[in-house]
């Protein structure tokens, strides 16, 4: 249950002992985040003061174009001074070696702005939207995958193309689910937060809202109990955190996951596999259990995305599945996230991991568990799948415009899915093979006559339309 009484978060739990440069600030000023936010961190001379920065890390920090630098003090005062390999260092002071040019670069990785219908909205799934609120973010990770878009201090969404956001989702009445994103939601005026949370949930086909926050572990003490009960009144609303290490999880993370769960929010965790940070088993199990016991569902395991900035954090899939095996099986099934690569190009996120099906023949299955113990299993040889569809005919069925998908080859709406172009490479010109040309000896199979499609109309080399055929049908034989 939610009180007002909220005691300051240095007193609520042993915390970390703060750097020298910030020994002298009041508890009631570092508590608040608006004083973290006006004391961010993002030049060379003031990181100078905190940590013994490396020369690679003097080169990143100095070069022109970089992707904006801005850390918290809190955040910034989990940093090891001394050791360059910190996890926490490593995710947000950039090195020298952060704009070199890799195989697979691309600005925009996940093709979202192909999917914007309208400036700051995503629409890449049938019955879901991403939503962006803000190209600023508390602290700035060196991997983001909207870097092409976040940090600009000058530039971020207005409140006309709020409108126009919430208006195209009054009218796309296939929309149930909407993930608040940015930049990062949690850094905008409460004011706007709530009012664009009450827009949405005035509209009536929207069941679910959702917000993904790296603030949490950036800016706890921005987690107030006025803040989680504004949040209340909006469920039901879930809550995506971004905690990548188990060193981020302070005991003033802890207290604010906890403000948040206890104010109703089912909290999961979204991690980006970052080589030389979390590219183990061991800390990701660690991290896992770090999780579940703060009341956070371990969601995804990302891949690192193919964006400018992110080459020297890429692993390889290997190494991704390979966590999933010291997962699956080893710890409990809730403390096990999904992997997923998030398809370069716009295809969304594909889960990857290990291959527990080793084979099948009909009416049985052989699967294999995390240990390599190997069974059967058998399957019953008088299920009659169509005794649901009595029932399925009952249950509501949304339009997906298309995306179907693999689905809808396994219901009978489609018989294949097909690469652009696909017919019209194949058809070759239309030349059809001497010994096929007698259109008669195919006749005894033609249950009927196959109309004449409008792509089998070909244009010859000198100009001239050819006649039409059809897809079934011979062209007047060649000559040899």
């Amino acid at each position: 249950m939610l009180t007002q009484d909220e005691p300051p978060l240095h007193r609520n739990a042993s915390v970390h002992q703060r750097p020298a440069l910030w020994a002298d600030v009041p508890d009631a000023q570092w508590d608040d985040w608006r004083w973290q936010m006006s004391h961010r961190l993002n030049t060379l001379e003031e990181l100078s003061q905190l940590i013994n920065l490396t020369s690679e890390e003097i080169a990143g920090l100095t070069i022109e174009d970089k992707f904006r630098v801005d850390i918290t003090p809190y955040f910034a005062s989990l940093i090891d001074p001394d050791d360059p390999l910190c996890p926490i260092r490593r995710q947000v002071i950039p090195l020298g070696r952060e704009l070199r040019a890799f195989d697979g670069m691309m600005e925009d990785s996940l093709a979202e702005d192909r999917h914007s219908p309208v400036p700051g909205l995503v629409h890449r799934y049938p019955d879901r939207v991403l939503m962006l609120l803000t190209t600023q973010c508390a602290s700035y990770c060196r991997y983001c995958t909207r870097s092409r878009i976040v940090g600009d201090p000058a530039v971020t969404f207005s409140k006309a193309e709020f409108e126009q956001q919430i208006d195209y989702l009054r009218k796309t009445p296939q929309v149930r689910d909407v993930l608040l994103s940015g930049g990062d939601p949690l850094t905008i005026a409460p004011k706007t937060l709530d009012y664009i949370l009450s827009s949405l949930r005035s509209i009536e086909h929207v069941e679910i809202i959702r917000i993904g926050s790296r603030v949490p572990v950036f800016l706890p003490q921005r987690i107030t109990v006025e803040f989680c009960a504004m949040l209340h009144q909006y469920h039901p609303l879930w809550m995506n955190v971004h905690i990548n290490h188990p060193k981020e999880i302070t005991p003033e993370l802890s207290i604010a996951l906890g403000k948040l769960a206890d104010a109703g929010i089912p909290l999961g965790n979204q991690s980006v596999l970052l080589a030389g940070i979390n590219d183990s088993v061991n800390i990701q199990r660690e991290l896992v259990h770090k999780l579940v016991r703060n009341r956070v569902r371990p969601y995804y395991l990302y891949q690192c995305d193919l964006v400018k900035g992110a080459g020297h954090f890429r692993t390889t899939v290997a190494k991704g599945i390979e966590i999933m095996e010291g997962l699956r099986g080893h710890t409990s099934g809730y403390a096990v996230p999904t992997y997923v690569v998030d398809a370069p190009g716009g295809g969304g996120k594909i889960p990857v991991g290990p291959q527990y099906l080793i084979s099948q023949s009909p009416g049985k299955v052989v699967l294999r568990n995390y240990e390599g113990y190997i069974t059967t299993y058998v399957e019953p040889d008088d299920y009659d799948p169509h005794m649901i569809d009595h029932l399925d005919r009952q249950a509501p069925q949304r339009a997906e415009n298309g995306q179907s998908g693999v689905l809808g080859l396994l219901e009978g709406t489609a018989d294949t899915i097909k690469p652009e172009g696909f017919d019209s490479i194949h058809q070759r010109g239309g030349v059809q093979h001497r010994l096929n040309a007698d259109e008669g000896k195919w006749k005894p199979y033609h249950l009927h006559e196959t109309p004449v499609q409008p792509e089998a109309i070909e244009t010859h080399t000198n100009g001239s339309n050819a006649k039409p055929r059809r897809e079934d049908s011979a062209v007047p034989k060649q000559s040899e």
